[in-house]
C-alpha cells in the first residue's frame, strides 16, 4: 500500500455554500484551483474547517464528487470522517473511497468519552472498512473533549495494517513528539494539526501539517514546509513567525468561522459559514484585517 504521498501541507478545505446553504459548486471549484496553485500537497474534504458536521451523507457525496473532479489527480484527496456511530463512520469512509478519496482521516467520537478499548474497536472497525487505502487518526481533544492516549495510538499503529499515521491537533509538542517517537519503528506518519507549530512539528519528525490557514495563505503556509525540507531552516522559521499572529487572531472568533472570514477579506469569496455559525463581528473582522495589513497581505 502506498503511503509516500502522505506529507507536506494538506488543506482542510472550506465548503462554500449559497444563501440557502447548498454547496456553491462554482466557488468550490475555484477554491480547489486556488489552493493547488498555492502549492498544497493534498486536500482533506470534510475536515473541521470543511464543516463536516453540517452536511448529511448525500451532500457529502455530492461535494466530494466536485472536489475530486476539479482536482483531476493533481494532489491526493482525503476523506474526513467524524460521525459518532462506528457503523456510520465506516459507511461514510467507504463512500469517500468509492468516490475518489485515496486516504481517510478519522476523528475520535465527539460528545462521548469512550474507553481506550472502545476507541480501539471503533478505529479498527473503520480502518477495516477501507482496508485498501491508508487511514489517519485525527486527535483533536479541544473539540472532542478528550485526547487519544499514547498507549492507544501505539497499539493501533502496531496492530492495524492500513493505519498509516495521524494528525495531532493537541497543540502539545511533547504529545506530538511522543506519537512520532513511539511509532517510528513502523513508519507511522504524524502530521501537525496546529498551524502555529508546523516548524516545531517538522523539527520533531512530523511529515507535514494539516492547516486551515492554507485556505487563504497557501503560499506562505507551504513555504514553511518547503523551506524546511530544502534545508532553509531560518527561512522556514521566519515564515512560521509571519503566520503566527494571523493564526492566533482566529481564536477570537467562534470556531471555525475565521477561516472563511480571512478568505473573504482577501477577496476569495468562499461564502458564509453554515448556521448557527455566523461571520465574525465587525470588531473582530477589523482585528483580522489588521493582522493581514501588518503582514502586507491587505492594503
Amino acid at each position: 500500500m502506498r503511503t509516500d504521498f502522505i506529507k507536506g501541507i494538506v488543506i482542510p478545505i472550506v465548503t462554500p455554500v449559497t444563501e440557502d446553504e447548498r454547496v456553491d459548486e462554482r466557488k468550490l471549484r475555484r477554491h480547489v484551483d486556488f489552493v493547488i496553485e498555492g502549492g498544497v500537497s493534498g486536500i482533506l474534504a470534510f475536515g473541521s474547517n470543511g464543516e463536516f458536521y453540517m452536511f448529511d451523507e448525500a451532500e457529502m457525496k455530492a461535494i466530494l464528487a466536485i472536489i475530486v473532479d476539479q482536482v483531476k489527480g493533481r494532489v491526493p484527496v482525503y476523506m474526513g470522517v467524524g460521525e459518532i456511530r462506528t457503523s456510520a463512520c465506516a459507511r461514510i469512509a467507504r463512500m469517500g473511497v468509492d468516490n475518489g478519496a485515496v486516504g481517510v482521516s478519522i476523528l475520535q467520537p465527539m460528545f462521548l468519552k469512550p474507553s481506550d478499548d472502545e476507541l480501539a474497536d471503533h478505529f479498527r472497525a473503520v480502518a477495516e472498512s477501507v482496508a485498501d487505502v491508508p487511514v489517519l487518526l485525527y486527535n483533536n481533544p479541544g473539540r472532542c473533549g478528550y485526547p487519544m492516549s499514547q498507549a492507544l495510538v501505539e497499539k493501533l499503529a502496531h496492530g492495524v495494517e492500513n493505519l498509516a499515521g495521524m494528525k495531532d491537533s493537541s497543540g502539545d509538542m511533547t504529545q506530538t513528539a511522543e506519537f512520532i517517537r513511539r511509532n517510528a519503528d513502523v513508519g507511522f506518519k504524524v502530521m501537525c494539526g496546529k498551524d502555529t507549530l508546523i516548524y516545531g512539528g517538522l523539527a520533531h519528525g512530523a511529515v507535514g501539517a494539516v492547516c486551515s490557514t492554507a485556505n487563504f495563505l497557501p503560499r506562505l503556509i507551504c513555504s514553511i514546509y518547503d523551506r524546511y525540507v530544502a534545508g532553509d531552516l531560518a527561512g522556514s522559521l521566519a515564515a512560521q513567525y509571519e503566520l503566527n499572529p494571523i493564526r492566533l487572531r482566529m481564536d477570537h472568533s467562534s470556531f471555525p468561522v475565521a477561516t472563511k472570514d480571512y478568505a473573504n477579506l482577501l477577496g476569495l469569496d468562499v461564502g458564509e459559514p453554515v448556521r448557527p455559525n455566523k461571520p465574525s463581528t465587525a470588531a473582530q473582522m477589523e482585528g483580522l484585517a489588521k493582522e493581514l495589513r501588518a503582514a502586507g497581505y491587505l492594503a
